[in-house]
């Protein structure tokens, strides 16, 4: 089975445009929400060169971009929002863990966002990555998924109070989407780990650790991909401490400390999981050892049963002349029918003690 890891990419330089994920033939759309309470315009599939005349910065502009393997496109929307390339560069370089940057004027967000996939004991990764800047919130993913599908109708729909607000309170919504996939991997992951715990009381296929094994270095991926994401929120809460930095309203940094809770909790989630696979492990390790205990005490009866016969059959296997019992007339009965006497006794003798 495949490991699941990071996509080790083909190291670039840090200014250089260049797509390193896996997705290099999608063809990038760009969607474009502009709202406010009152007022909503959308537009699908138009070209970069018209932004500027769909953008009103006296609204919220959501600009939503599938795919990455143009970097030309990228390009574009960077300069349009005087973006450093260094930025740019870690939205096309998916090998990047979670970050947060904020340089002048513009908050950068990156995240990795992990689903099952739909057969198969494997993790999808996805990387997405948020550029605000100017009441402007821009979001790049890999290739076009549903992720992000409810928000879009809560926009269109005026549900909720996401047209009330700015850029801001609308990547809160986006981190709480791609956050709800972490439960969705994480509850999947449970209900493997359930039916792994009720085959170890089953059998002790040795396949069975192996899947175990799977499902841990899932989790440590899964541990790995969250962390990350938790010192990033915490980022965001100490920008409110620091009074530094103005993308994000103050009365909605309470938005990003429950993201933060969240993240702690799925956290906790894990280690809660991976010790629920530990004790899979032990169990299905003293199975083994019982089955093994079991063979053992069955060999070890079997054993000290024939070895009073093995004395009596070796006695009289011995080549000596005058042997009184070899004349008996009845005496190969007399000896058989002892040898049985010594098997029952034995057996009760075990039965009693309760060896078996």
């Amino acid at each position: 089975m495949r490991k699941i890891k990071y996509k080790k990419g083909r190291k670039v330089q840090p200014t250089l445009l260049e797509y390193t994920g896996v997705h290099k033939y999608t063809q990038t759309e760009i969607q474009l929400f502009v709202y406010d309470d009152p007022d909503l315009a959308e537009y699908h599939e138009f070209d970069i060169d018209e932004i500027q005349k769909h953008v009103d910065f006296n609204k919220t502009n959501w600009l939503n971009v599938h795919g990455l393997n143009e970097s030309d496109v990228i390009k574009a929307i960077g300069d349009y929002l005087s973006v450093d390339n260094f930025m740019l560069s870690d939205i096309l370089n998916t090998t990047k863990r979670t970050k947060l940057d904020e340089y002048h004027d513009t908050l950068f967000f990156n995240v990795k966002s992990l689903l099952p996939e739909e057969d198969s004991n494997n993790i999808n990764v996805e990387q997405i990555s948020f550029l605000i800047k100017d009441g402007i919130l821009i979001s790049f993913q890999e290739k076009r998924s549903d992720f992000f599908t409810h928000i879009r109708e809560r926009i269109r729909t005026h549900s909720g109070i996401v047209r009330t607000k700015k850029s801001d309170y609308l990547l809160y919504i986006l981190l709480d989407a791609i956050m709800e996939n972490f439960y969705i991997t994480i509850e999947n992951e449970e209900d493997k780990i359930e039916e792994l715990i009720n085959l170890t009381k089953k059998s002790t296929d040795p396949i069975i650790l192996e899947r175990i094994e799977k499902h841990r270095d899932n989790f440590n991926f899964l541990k790995r991909s969250i962390i990350p994401l938790r010192d990033s929120l915490y980022d965001i809460k100490s920008m409110k401490d620091d009074n530094v930095f103005n993308v994000i309203e103050n009365e909605n940094f309470s938005f990003f400390v429950r993201l933060h809770q969240k993240s702690l909790e799925l956290l906790d989630q894990i280690e809660s999981d991976m010790g629920s696979l530990e004790s899979a492990s032990n169990f299905f390790f003293s199975a083994q050892t019982h089955k093994m205990n079991e063979i053992m005490k069955t060999l070890t009866i079997v054993s000290a049963i024939f070895i009073p016969l093995t004395f009596i059959v070796g006695v009289y296997g011995m080549n000596f002349k005058y042997m009184p019992e070899l004349e008996y007339k009845n005496g190969y009965y007399s000896v058989v029918g002892f040898m049985v006497l010594i098997v029952l006794a034995m057996l009760y003798y075990f039965k009693r003690r309760r060896w078996f």
